[in-house]
């Protein structure tokens, strides 16, 4: 992908178990032939924007990826009702096929779109500090203080089955 300057811009694929992210920075009008390409790469099936729509979804839509709006203040925690279409879109694109990927992105894909990845993870029954440090370790400079309050103190949404085997599986 290609930043403000017109170079490559970086993405961060986020993959841990079941579940697959790429985290972005919001791309612009000029680059976003390059952005789908990306996204095609990782076998994106939907885009959610937390932040300000800043550019048209058409070439998203031509390559079959929706856009989800789901915008949300930037250095805060996504408000109940975007949590529970988060868990829903997530439960509904990893119950499809193992190699689904979702992307997210805000502003600078530091702070909204990884603290919507970190919740993803902690229902899938990573810790919290597991899940900031993993999603760190990928995407440097994630998350702020007040988004970290938010992440240690959630609590997981989803509810657990138990399979006949007696294995667990994750029901969000």
């Amino acid at each position: 992908m290609t930043n403000k300057t017109g170079t490559l811009m970086e993405s961060s694929f986020i993959e841990k178990g079941l579940v697959r992210f790429l985290i972005t920075e919001r791309p612009k009008e000029r680059n976003l032939t390059d952005y789908v390409g990306e996204l095609l790469k990782y076998n994106v099936t939907d885009v959610v924007r937390v932040c300000e729509p800043s550019y048209t979804t058409d070439k998203l839509l031509e390559a079959n990826i929706p856009v989800h709006d789901w915008y949300f203040d930037d250095g805060s925690a996504p408000p109940p009702e975007i949590l529970s279409n988060w868990l829903e879109l997530i439960e509904k694109r990893f119950g499809e096929a193992s190699d689904n990927c979702i992307a997210v992105h805000c502003v600078a894909g530091l702070g909204r779109a990884p603290v919507m990845v970190a919740i993803a993870l902690i229902e899938s029954g990573i810790k919290y500090h597991d899940a900031v440090e993993f999603i760190r370790e990928r995407r440097k400079g994630a998350f702020n203080m007040k988004q970290l309050q938010f992440l240690e103190a959630y609590k997981p949404i989803s509810r657990k089955k138990k399979k006949k085997n007696g294995e667990a599986c994750l029901v969000m």
